[in-house]
């Protein structure tokens, strides 16, 4: 119960911060163990561009944070998580309502640490893709995110 209503908190914080709060996106669920959030993009007088159709920037700044907030969340204080790259293809103009799905698998979290507990390796890089879907599903923008992991000092224990 605790961690539900934490998770209620973070995504009323996120909706209210004022950086995420300028993209026009809006956090819709937090998962109380992080491993899924799902955020919505309003076609909105606040989203749109000169030709009428969601401004790119807000597309992209609505999905900006997400997988790495949630290594951050899942794998601990004793890893640094940075985003490192951004690629966005847009395929399609947003003129309603846009939503994107972001998930991370128990699977994913363990190939993570075992490859940071490997003697050979300080660092990984992981590349997580989501896309923007209108409610049928159309596929309206696709990012892909590079995001760095290491351990908190950088170095084996």
């Amino acid at each position: 119960m605790l961690d539900s209503l934490r998770s209620r908190l973070y995504r009323l914080g996120f909706n209210l911060f004022p950086a995420y709060r300028g993209t026009g996106g809006r956090v819709t669920y937090i998962a109380p163990d992080w491993q899924e959030i799902r955020i919505k993009l309003p076609h909105s007088w606040r989203t749109r561009n000169y030709v009428g159709t969601t401004f790119g920037g807000s597309m992209y700044a609505a999905v900006d944070p997400f997988y790495m907030m949630m290594l951050l969340k899942t794998l601990g204080d004793e890893y640094v998580v940075w985003d490192k790259e951004a690629d966005i293809r847009f395929k399609k103009p947003g003129r309603e309502t846009l939503y994107a799905t972001f998930r991370i698998t128990d699977e994913e979290i363990a190939a993570i640490e075992a490859a940071l507990a490997a003697d050979d390796t300080d660092a990984v890089d992981r590349h997580y893709t989501v896309d923007l879907v209108d409610a049928d599903g159309v596929v309206h923008a696709t990012v892909r995110k590079t995001v760095y992991v290491t351990t908190d000092d950088g170095k084996k224990a």
